[in-house]
């Protein structure tokens, strides 16, 4: 499928059929504890429709989700007609210390599985903390490169750097979370967006230049 975006501008024809964008992921993408149009995918589907771009977003988030959930979803995410893939996936891994070596061979499954239906991605990150120990946080944070280069995705290296941005700005983060200093509140998600929003112009951008 091929889809006209506007040189220079990232805008699709208003012909063109709207590019199908699944966000996949967990209660970060699936917007836990917010609003339904406070969520992470409506406020990126509101961002997209402002720059012109003819997608509709997806919601593929599953709170409590794991890079094995994800990929134990996919017969049933790729059901319907898929475009795209946004793939959000590892903060809970990280949350329950499981190994990086599984998480990587999960989220290495995913991609394995839309390369074989020739779906392009687009691969987002996350930073493990410290109190894992050095070994663990740089064996998860390499899987994120690895993978990319493996399959030939754009990595969006960390999902919550935009928030991370601010509170070096003498924001306080607190103030961006939802009570249970887990999940971003609607201002925090606003940020992700922001942030995000520009490398996955990019990445649509790209949709246009591959084979039909």
């Amino acid at each position: 499928m091929s889809f006209t975006l506007v040189a220079g501008s990232s805008v699709a024809t208003a012909a063109e059929t709207p590019i199908r964008l699944v966000a996949l992921g967990d209660s970060l993408t699936q917007g836990y504890g917010l609003p339904t149009d406070e969520g992470f995918v409506p406020q990126l589907q509101a961002w997209l429709d402002a720059q012109g771009v003819e997608v509709e977003v997806i919601n593929a988030g599953v709170s409590g989700d794991t890079t094995a959930g994800g990929l134990a979803r996919m017969d049933w995410t790729l059901d319907e007609p898929v475009d795209a893939m946004l793939i959000a996936l590892g903060g809970n891994d990280l949350l329950r210390g499981l190994n990086p070596a599984s998480s990587k061979e999960n989220l290495s499954g995913i991609l394995a599985r839309l390369e074989r239906e020739g779906i392009p991605a687009i691969l987002a990150g996350l930073p493990a903390p410290g109190n894992y120990g050095p070994e663990f946080q740089l064996a998860f944070e390499r899987m994120y490169v690895d993978l990319a280069g493996m399959y030939d995705v754009p990595l969006y290296p960390n999902f919550m750097q935009p928030m991370t941005d601010k509170a070096d700005e003498g924001v306080s983060f607190a103030d961006l979370m939802q009570d249970d200093h887990i999940h971003p509140n609607a201002e925090g998600v606003a940020l992700i967006v922001e942030g995000l929003g520009p490398e996955l112009l990019e990445f649509l951008r790209g949709l246009d230049a591959q084979p039909s």
